[in-house]
C-alpha cells in the first residue's frame, strides 16, 4: 500500500498517478463523492468488468457515481474497496485490492479479490478497469 506523506497538503495536490489513486480510494472509503469526483477527469472512461452487476462504461465524473458507488451504496452495507498493493508505470497504476461488503437485501457477506487498472493523465483518472471474480459477487447477491 502506498504510505500517505506526513505533509498531507502536499499529498492532496500531488498529480503523482499513484498519489491521485490512493485519494480515489481513500475518498470512496469515506464515502466523500465530491472528493472521489475531484480525482476523475471529466472524460473518464470507467469500465466495471462483463459479469459484474454494474457491467458497463460509464462517462463523466457524476456518471461513474452515480451509476457505480451510488448504486453499490444501495445494494451493500459496507461496501469497501481494500487497496492492498500498488504497481506503477508512469501513468499507469494497478492496485491488488479486495472488496468487502453485506448484500442488504441478502444478508450475505462478501469478499472478493480485484485488481484495477487506473491511467492517470494530468493528475485525474482518465481510465479504470475492473477485473474480479464476478462469480462470487453474484452468490452473494443469490438468496
Amino acid at each position: 500500500m502506498i504510505e500517505i506523506p506526513r505533509d498531507v497538503a502536499s499529498f492532496a495536490e500531488s498529480p503523482a498517478p499513484a498519489d491521485v489513486v490512493r485519494r480515489q480510494y481513500l475518498a470512496s472509503a469515506r464515502g466523500d463523492l465530491a472528493a472521489l469526483r475531484a480525482t476523475l477527469a471529466d472524460d473518464v472512461e470507467w469500465t466495471e468488468m462483463a459479469g459484474f452487476p454494474l457491467a458497463g462504461t460509464y462517462r463523466t465524473p457524476k456518471g461513474v457515481t452515480s451509476h457505480v458507488m451510488e448504486r453499490l451504496a444501495a445494494e451493500w452495507t459496507d461496501w469497501t474497496a481494500h487497496d492492498d498493493t500498488y504497481v506503477a508505470d508512469g501513468e499507469n497504476v494497478v492496485v491488488l485490492a479486495r472488496y468487502t461488503a453485506v448484500h442488504r437485501r441478502t444478508g450475505k457477506p462478501l469478499a472478493v479479490r480485484v485488481a484495477h487498472h487506473f491511467t492517470v493523465r494530468g493528475g485525474r483518472i482518465v481510465r479504470f478497469e475492473q477485473f474480479t471474480d464476478t462469480l462470487l459477487v453474484r452468490e452473494a447477491m443469490t438468496p
